[in-house]
Formats: C-alpha cells, sequence, structure tokens
C-alpha cells in the first residue's frame, strides 16, 4: 500500500472512561498501590491507501457511482478453483455419452458446465440490470500463490492476450426467473448463473482421463487443467456484489458396474475458495477532498482513507509520571451520524489499530491481532462508537522499542525518533474478521464493502485517560 496525507489534521478520537469502565486497572488501597489518572489529546489525520493486500476471501463485482465523490467505483475479479485431492471422476467404462443419438459406455461426455457465484449482500438496487462478461485466465501466466496482489493491480493482464469472453451475461442481483417461494426460502442462496460453452467442462474431463495426476491437487490442477477466470462487468451502473464463493460445475452421466441399465447424473464441483486465490481489482476516482477535509477523519472502503494516529507516548512516560506503571490507556473513536439518503454506504463493523510500520507485514503474513502492537474491535451502535479498552502494552512497547534502538545505536532518543518518525503512529483500518469455534481470531483482512464514515475530530480536542499505579510507602 502506498499512503498519501494532505494537512495536519488534528483528530477525533475520545479515550473515554465512563461509568462501566472507571475503575478498571485500579487496585485498592489495601495492596499498597496508589492509582492517579491523567488525560492526554491525540492527533490524526486521513491517509488515502491508493491500493490494498487483496487478502479477502469477497470477491466484489460491480460499478457504481460514489455518494461522496461522485465518481466512479469500479471492481472487478480473479478466481481460481479448488480441487479436492487426488480427485476421482468415476471409471472410464462407466461414463456414459450420446453417439449417433444412443447411449454408450465408455464414452466421456460433458453434458453441461456452469458458472455461479454466491452473494448474501450487494449495493444498489435489487432489479438493476448489469452485463457481466467471463474470460478463462492465462495457463502461461498464473496467479502465484507466491506473490502479493493488491487492489490497484489489472487482472485484465492475466487473461491471453486478444481472447474472447466465454461468456456474456445480463443479471441483476435478484434473479426474478425463480418463483417468490424460491427466493424468499431460508435455504435459498442469491447466485448469479453464469452457463458456459461445453468444451470447457469436456477439456475439463478429457484431461483426468488422459492424466489423474493433474488432479492430485490445485496446483496442477490450476496450471493444467483450469487456470480460473476474470470476470468484470461492461454495462449498467448502480450495483456491486459482494462475492463470497463461486464454483465451476461440470455436468456428466455414469452407470453403475452392477446395474448395465443404470443411468445416474453426476456433477464435479470446483470451488473459488481459500485455498486458492481470489483477487479484486477496485477503481475508486478521486477522493483527495475528503482527505483534505479539516473538519474530520475517514474511514473508506474498499482501498479509500484510513486514519493515522499519534500517540503522545513521550508525554505519558515522562514528567510526575516517569517511574508510574500505566496500568490501562483507553481509546474512543466517535463517529459522525449519516445523513438518510436512498443509497447511503455503510459503517465498517470492525476497526483494526495496527503501528504503521508494521501495516504491510501485517497483512501480507496474514496475520492476526496480538493485543500488543496491533488491536481489532467492533462499532458500537448504542455509542455509535469504536472503543480500544486498553492499549498501555502498545504505549510501553513503543517506548522501549526507542530506548532500546537508540541505546545500540549509540544515539539520543531524539535523534532516533527523527530517523524513525513512524515509531509513536498507529492506522485505524476497517477489516473483517473471522474466529474459530473456541473464539480466537484466525484472520484479518481488509474490509472490501463499501463502506464510509467521518470521525469527530478537527477543531475539536479528543482526549485518551491513563490509569497510572505506583506502590506507596506507608
Amino acid at each position: 500500500m502506498r499512503l498519501y496525507c494532505w494537512g495536519s489534521v488534528l483528530v477525533c478520537l475520545l479515550a473515554s472512561c465512563d461509568d462501566n469502565t472507571a475503575s478498571l486497572g485500579i487496585y485498592p488501597m489495601t495492596d499498597g498501590i496508589t492509582n492517579s489518572t491523567a488525560i492526554y489529546q491525540l492527533t490524526t489525520r486521513s491517509l488515502l491507501m491508493d491500493s490494498v493486500v487483496a487478502g479477502s476471501t469477497i470477491s466484489s463485482l460491480g460499478l457504481i457511482t460514489d455518494p461522496e465523490t461522485g465518481a466512479e467505483v469500479k471492481a472487478d475479479f480473479a478466481a481460481q478453483f479448488y480441487t479436492f485431492e487426488n480427485y476421482e471422476f468415476p471409471a472410464r467404462d462407466l461414463m456414459i455419452g450420446t453417439v449417433d443419438g444412443e447411449d454408450q459406455r465408455g464414452v466421456v461426455q460433458c453434458d453441461s458446465v456452469e458458472l455461479r457465484f454466491y452473494f448474501d449482500d450487494y449495493y444498489g438496487d435489487a432489479d438493476n440490470p448489469m452485463k457481466m462478461e467471463v474470460y478463462e485466465l492465462d495457463s502461461l501466466n498464473v496467479l502465484s500463490e507466491d506473490s502479493t496482489y493488491f487492489t490497484d493491480m489489472d487482472l485484465s493482464a492475466f487473461v491471453p492476450e486478444g481472447a474472447e469472453p466465454l461468456c456474456s451475461r445480463v443479471f441483476a442481483p435478484m434473479d426474478y426467473n425463480l418463483d417468490e417461494t424460491t427466493l424468499t426460502s431460508s435455504t435459498h442462496s442469491h447466485n448469479v448463473r453464469v452457463v458456459l460453452d461445453k468444451e470447457l467442462g469436456q477439456r475439463i474431463m478429457d484431461k483426468y482421463y488422459e492424466d489423474p495426476t493433474n488432479f492430485q491437487d490445485s496446483y496442477h490442477f490450476i496450471r493444467n487443467v483450469f487456470p480460473g477466470v476474470y470476470v468484470t462487468t461492461t454495462g449498467g451502473k448502480g450495483t456491486m456484489l459482494y462475492v463470497y464463493v463461486g464454483t465451476c460445475n461440470v455436468y456428466f452421466r455414469y452407470g453403475d458396474a452392477d446395474e448395465p441399465d443404470s443411468l445416474y447424473v453426476g456433477m464435479a464441483r470446483f470451488s473459488a475458495t481459500p485455498e486458492v486465490i481470489q483477487t479484486t481489482h477496485f477503481s475508486n476516482g478521486d477522493m483527495s477532498a475528503l482527505v483534505e477535509d479539516s473538519t474530520c477523519t475517514y474511514l473508506k472502503t474498499p482501498a479509500g482513507i484510513c486514519t493515522e494516529m499519534t500517540l503522545p507516548i513521550d508525554e505519558v512516560f515522562s514528567g510526575q509520571h516517569a517511574t508510574d506503571s500505566v496500568s490501562m490507556a483507553s481509546v474512543t473513536i466517535t463517529r459522525y451520524n449519516k445523513e438518510q439518503t436512498n443509497y447511503q454506504l455503510g459503517t465498517p463493523s470492525e476497526l483494526l489499530m495496527v503501528r504503521k510500520k508494521d501495516y504491510y507485514s501485517f497483512f501480507r503474513d496474514g496475520q492476526v491481532s496480538d493485543n500488543r502492537t496491533s488491536y481489532t474491535t467492533s462499532f458500537s451502535n448504542t455509542y455509535n462508537t469504536y472503543t480500544f479498552d486498553n492499549i498501555c502494552r502498545l504505549l510501553a512497547y513503543c517506548k522501549h522499542e526507542k530506548m532500546t534502538e537508540a541505546q545500540n545505536a549509540g544515539i539520543s532518543e531524539e535523534e532516533w525518533a527523527e530517523q524513525n518518525p513512524d515509531w509513536n503512529k498507529v492506522l485505524l483500518i476497517p477489516v473483517t474478521t473471522s474466529s474459530n469455534t473456541s473464539g480466537s481470531e484466525v484472520s484479518v483482512t481488509h474490509d472490501m464493502s463499501l463502506n464510509s464514515i467521518r470521525l469527530v475530530g478537527g477543531t475539536t480536542k479528543i482526549e485518551m485517560q491513563v490509569i497510572y499505579s505506583k506502590f506507596y510507602q506507608e
């Protein structure tokens, strides 16, 4: 990611201690510990993110007009397909195909092949028509597992030059070809169905019977059988789909070895899953006017604007508190209420605080928050805020880093800070997290949905409350 900033924007960060949190970190006097509090002001500014690591499992597709900037926001995506290890079709002599109008065993034949793109959310009108085109990716220029892809990557570069689309399709978020009962059923998953020429399915099946090792794993399947698809919109405006999974379904017929007259319909399904690459390209238009707005800071996704926060670490660990222990440091970030419009962008549900110097490696390496140099929190609809309850370990970490690295370099802490201007800076970034069954965070990725909010700031003074503890002598 490349970050750009305009101006020096003073920010809106509340550090709060309400009735429910006022006693956090305070020890009883009988333990020989006394406590004190101090208030510090934080500064922030809006930073433009021209691109971010495209590591999300959600693929976006569509074209809309940003209601805040008036700029067009376009999204297209590329997806590979996963195969189970050592996948098997039925034995060749059990396959059934039609020859001269008659069904015959031992004939490998694809009856149909389709792509389905499943989505559980979208932006825009349910019946707004859009047109998509689907291209096969280049088997000689494969999206590599060893590479990091960003949201400004031109994914059409992975399509063979001069290639014709596999299919063109007009779609809308709601498929009104289905009856109302089906559309409203709890078991129905909204999707866009794209029927392809049977040639693709026939090729996939022939590759298996030529050499089953082509299906031994996804690496060989992608390079030897089917490298994936690139999907883009070529008509319409006003809709953005959030695709959570795509499938390639190949249909065929086969029989039972013990029943000569048996006939079954089979389907081979290959899915775009987290095990293979899914990457989205975004173009957001000009957002400089929002970044230059000195009355607030912004959080805007996808790949839009984040907020940089400068922590007053030297102040926290100096003066009368130089020998105290920080037991709590609380920061609350308040959102401005939105004006009600027909199509308003959403509010990020989760927020990551991560050191600016660690930002790139955090997403590149697929890290999760460690509650030391990175934290995640959720938006509170009740209070209209994001709250980081206790970042005292972050403050201590940054202070210790500055002190030890300056000593190791044989320079003063002031000189070291001048050489490392981001040592006390963090970024606030909208994210999507997932957890395992025990509640432990297992993934943190950029929020790729259409969100935009303003944070209180600018001329408003915002505070962070710190609680100190120290032993007292009787």
